[in-house]
């Protein structure tokens, strides 16, 4: 007979992971330019099926963030971060430390929206020299549009020239979400 294996979260997220693969979307996304060394190539729905088997802790979820080398590992870091869990400070380096458009997006729509602190937080990335940072004020914003219409929309026109096109591309978006509600 042989013997059980004992396997510790991580592996077993790990091992989702594998059981999901999707090469062509991996290949896709390799192809597309994605930053990272390992794509399993799981689209959004399973990931939030992982996410939904997953304890929710600020530990596994600052292990998964530390697996920067993952694309999967870091999409599901925010959706397991417990909010009340998660400081300013640390909302303020995951977002420098998010290396692609979908990981902000990740990160801003399924935790830091949830922060009491998340206007403040898109005020100061909004002011970085940095698109991505920019960005991801854009992005904090739109999850906030429907309570704050007016703060996303004076937000969004500072962003309309910007250099970077999906920036300003972003901020149009966000100006007219913003001008539809507050009609």
């Amino acid at each position: 007979m042989g013997e059980e294996t004992e396997y510790n979260e991580m592996q077993i997220i790990k091992r989702r992971f594998f059981a999901l693969r999707n090469g062509v979307i991996s290949d896709a996304l390799r192809k597309g330019g994605s930053p990272y060394r390992i794509i399993f190539g799981l689209n959004l729905p399973q990931i939030v099926e992982i996410s939904s088997e997953t304890p929710h802790r600020a530990d596994l979820a600052e292990t998964l963030w530390a697996n920067k080398t993952t694309r999967e590992s870091l999409l599901l870091a925010p959706m397991i971060y417990p909010p009340e869990e998660f400081s300013y400070d640390k909302a303020l380096l995951w977002l420098r430390e998010s290396p692609d458009v979908e990981t902000v997006d990740i990160l801003c729509h399924r935790l830091i929206r949830k922060l009491p602190f998340a206007k403040d937080l898109a005020k100061e990335v909004g002011e970085s020299s940095d698109d991505l940072m920019r960005y991801s004020a854009l992005r904090i914003m739109f999850n906030l549009v429907y309570n704050d219409a007016k703060s996303a929309k004076e937000i969004a026109e500072r962003f309309l020239e910007d250099s970077s096109t999906r920036v300003s591309q972003l901020a149009r978006m966000l100006k007219e979400e913003a001008e539809f509600i507050l009609e």
